[in-house]
């Protein structure tokens, strides 16, 4: 039995469906061993149709938080009692921190985790135009995010399916709340108005699952539009490199910044929500993604 666990040890854990896969744990529990927090991390496959029960079950373990992944991000909204200003324009809520009184605040840190994986790489999004591919969770995150931190220009495209409707609700929600940044859709089929999209903006990001196993030999981008002056930064971390990052690599281009620095940075944002703390970031990225 680990040593660490006593009568007081705090729990933290996942929700979703499927979370076996999950590298959470192990990041968790690392860090709160290198931090010497008493807390442990688990996770519970649950299914969307279950997340009021899971997230009552939790309030009377009286658990410290919770991270939410697919496919209950959405749903755990309508549970807190209170939300972020980011995570109430996503929509989503992939953080709950449990205050002493047991309130649950919803939070949002993918977008977070994007925003800090470029400001890593020496990239700021304030007064950038950008060009994000997709109008899923991981885009509405990454353009909340970024209309907040003082983006100039976010243009969406994404095709005609069932999450474009979605992506017309952001530009709507947006255009609402950061009025100082203009948001547009435009359909992903519309091949030359994203060429002049990408000839004309500062970041280029892919936020679709295209460029991900077993999609890895595909791209939505023609090499041809990308220029020195571009920045091209992925949502995908399998494999380490898309296609897209490695034909921007090739073609020069400013940064070309994989997805795995998202994954790690909206942890660490995680993290200090649920303790105050800062994660062994360096450690944890060496650890389990490298």
């Amino acid at each position: 039995m680990d040593a660490r666990i006593s009568g007081h040890t705090q729990l933290y854990c996942l929700i979703g469906s499927p979370v076996g896969h999950s590298g959470s744990p192990a990041m968790y529990n690392y860090s709160f061993a290198r931090t010497g927090i008493d807390a442990a991390y688990l996770a519970f496959d649950i299914p969307l149709e279950k997340t009021g029960e899971a997230v009552e079950a939790l309030k009377l373990l009286k658990v410290g938080g919770f991270n939410v992944t697919m496919p209950c991000k959405t749903a755990v909204a309508q549970y807190v009692d209170e939300i972020s200003p980011a995570a109430r324009l996503i929509g989503a809520c992939n953080t709950v921190t449990v205050g002493p009184d047991g309130k649950l605040t919803g939070h949002n840190t993918d977008g977070i985790g994007f925003v800090r994986n470029l400001q890593e790489h020496g990239v700021s999004v304030s007064g950038k135009k950008l060009v994000v591919l997709g109008a899923g969770g991981a885009a509405t995150a990454i353009c909340v995010q970024t209309a907040l931190d003082g983006a100039a220009e976010i243009a969406i495209f994404n095709r005609k399916d069932e999450f474009y409707a979605r992506g017309e609700h952001t530009v709507e929600a947006l255009r609402e709340a950061v009025p100082g940044c203009k948001v547009s859709i435009t359909a992903l089929e519309e091949q030359d108005a994203l060429a002049a999209a990408i000839k004309n903006c500062d970041i280029l990001i892919n936020a679709t699952k295209v460029g991900m196993k077993p999609l890895e030999k595909e791209t939505l981008v023609d090499a041809a539009w990308f220029r020195p002056e571009l920045v091209v930064a992925d949502t995908v971390y399998n494999p380490k490199e898309t296609r897209m990052i490695e034909e921007a690599k090739a073609a020069g281009c400013a940064k070309a910044v994989g997805g795995i620095g998202m994954l790690l940075w909206q942890g660490v944002a995680a993290f200090h929500l649920f303790t105050g703390k800062d994660m062994p970031a360096q450690e944890v990225l060496e650890k389990f993604f490298l």
